[in-house]
């Protein structure tokens, strides 16, 4: 799940896949590795089903991107995406606004 580049100018984009659980952390890892440096839309339109492994690895990658000054955002999350973020204690907003203890 490389990222895909819509256009030169536009944001990379990593589509998550629609079961992020322990299985998913290390490819999901790469993808968003691979973006490092440029803007980035994560997809998580298809996602059915979100674990705490791959939601540490989101807020790492707000933190690493909030450090790199680049832009990075959630596009079309899907319901089951958004209702996992709230059993683990998060919205979109809230993930996104994360500047937690650091």
């Amino acid at each position: 799940m490389p990222p895909r580049k819509p256009s030169s100018r536009a944001a990379a984009v990593v589509d998550l896949p629609a079961i992020l659980d322990i299985k998913a952390a290390a490819p999901l890892h790469q993808s968003i590795l691979a973006a490092r440096g440029k803007a980035l839309t994560l997809d998580a339109s298809q996602v059915q089903r979100l674990g705490g492994q791959c939601l540490q690895i989101l807020l790492a990658t707000v933190f690493a991107w909030r450090e790199d000054g680049k832009t990075l955002a959630i596009g079309a999350p899907s319901r089951a995406f958004e209702e996992g973020l709230a059993l683990l204690g998060f919205t979109v907003d809230s993930l996104m606004a994360k500047e937690a203890a650091r």
